[in-house]
């Protein structure tokens, strides 16, 4: 096992190579009653059980459970069993469902200790590291939410094994974006004939407890970790969310790579690198080119956006990130004229 310290609201350990049956086992003597919120489907696939200490409720899969009616439900059920102050939530499943379980626990009583158990490679590297928890609204994603930290984040990497390629693809998209921003290490790893994934995983949680542990409520450094994600939510709201998170920020770090060697300096050996190393994933690179006009309006809704500006992040080199903060229209409306298809 090994051990990565964050430091935010609460400083707490992401413990990697953990067995997550064990982990709860222990939650449950920790504390009187816990709360296990993940989708139906994995609760099945992983045979988690009851017991006179554990509850659960189950949700959908995927971002359709990031809704007020999900929340509203959980807060129901947290009274039924008669979670108190000195209780536990913990969160089981990919991002979403840490997501969602993290804010119903920053919002129980004004705030219940939770844990995150991500069985996804993205829950693992991105959604259960950093604090941030929340729903989606109509108007776009994760804008009901708020920064609360969990007491601990359990990974066990064994979980990778029932992922789907698809899902462990659309993983690796936050693990690549953690070498574009910060440790070019990860991006030979992830060239390797055979892929380790522990080590992957390590290297990412480490670039985002890094800066976690210096910006967590995102004052400015923190939103390095959105390369890729400003174009990328858009594209996920457009596609109704068919797309996965990993697959929409993977055209959104083309796209940020595409704009930052447009008016940031990045080579364009580096924006190729970009497009072969998330092929190689089978991720996509490219949107369909009459998708600009619904994106734009989504882009502007953006929890970034100041004065009507669309703020992006880019790399003027790889490990180098740069704030694109006054990007005219027209170049962006150009520049994703070169990730169209």
């Amino acid at each position: 096992m090994k051990s990565i310290s964050v430091k935010s609201d609460r400083n707490y350990v992401v413990e990697v190579g953990v067995d997550a049956k064990n982990a709860i086992s222990q939650i449950c003597q920790d504390h009187n009653k816990v709360l296990l919120v993940g989708p139906k489907s994995l609760i099945k696939l992983f045979k988690v059980k009851e017991n006179k200490n554990l509850s659960i409720f189950e949700t959908s899969d995927g971002e359709s459970q990031k809704s007020v009616t999900t929340l509203e439900k959980i807060w129901k059920k947290c009274a039924a069993i008669g979670l108190d102050r000195q209780d536990a939530i913990i969160g089981f499943g990919g991002g979403a469902s840490t997501d969602v379980a993290g804010f119903a626990a920053a919002t129980w009583l004004r705030g219940i200790t939770w844990y995150a158990i991500p069985t996804s490679l993205a829950g693992m590297v991105d959604a259960s590291v950093g604090g941030k928890t929340g729903i989606n609204a109509s108007g776009g994603k994760n804008l009901i939410g708020s920064f609360y930290s969990p007491a601990k984040v359990i990974i066990d990497t064994t979980f990778l094994e029932k992922l789907s390629d698809r899902d462990l693809s659309a993983g690796m998209a936050e693990v690549i974006k953690c070498g574009f921003i910060s440790d070019y290490r990860i991006l030979n790893l992830v060239q390797d004939d055979v892929i380790d994934y522990s080590q992957l995983i390590y290297r990412a949680i480490k670039v985002k407890a890094s800066v976690v542990s210096k910006d967590f409520k995102e004052s400015k450094l923190r939103e390095i970790l959105n390369y890729g994600h400003t174009l990328g939510h858009a594209i996920e709201k457009d596609s109704n969310y068919k797309l996965r998170h990993g697959e929409a920020v993977s055209i959104g770090m083309v796209f940020a790579a595409e704009l930052s060697s447009e008016v940031a300096g990045l080579s364009k050996d580096a924006v190729q690198l970009h497009r072969e190393l998330l092929g190689n994933f089978n991720l996509p690179v490219s949107y369909p080119k009459g998708r600009w006009k619904s994106l734009s309006a989504f882009l502007l809704k953006d929890k970034k956006v100041k004065q009507s500006k669309v703020r992006f992040i880019g790399v003027s080199k790889i490990g180098k990130p740069v704030w694109l903060e006054d990007v005219s229209f027209s170049t962006l409306t150009r520049v994703y004229e070169r990730i169209a298809k």
